[in-house]
């Protein structure tokens, strides 16, 4: 899991410094927009063939792990 976030890049010099696939113009939010909007992964590839099944994966991760609470864990 972790070697699939390190697709993700944050570069200031790379869309204003948003979540991005592989250091490309092509952000965490876009690809995200595009399966919420009920695009298919082969559309995806049709339409942006730059991208690889792993940058979905990344994606979904990069989400999940933002958005997640994180968990505390207590005995008591």
């Amino acid at each position: 899991m972790n070697n699939l976030l390190q697709r993700i890049t944050i570069n200031p010099l790379v869309s204003g410094g948003k979540p991005s696939i592989r250091n490309m113009r092509f952000t965490v939010a876009q690809l995200l927009e595009l399966l919420a909007a009920g695009m298919k992964e082969n559309e995806i590839f049709e339409d942006y063939p730059f991208l690889e099944k792993e940058d979905i994966q990344a994606c979904l991760i990069y989400a999940t792990e933002i958005t997640a609470p994180r968990k505390s864990w207590s005995l008591a």
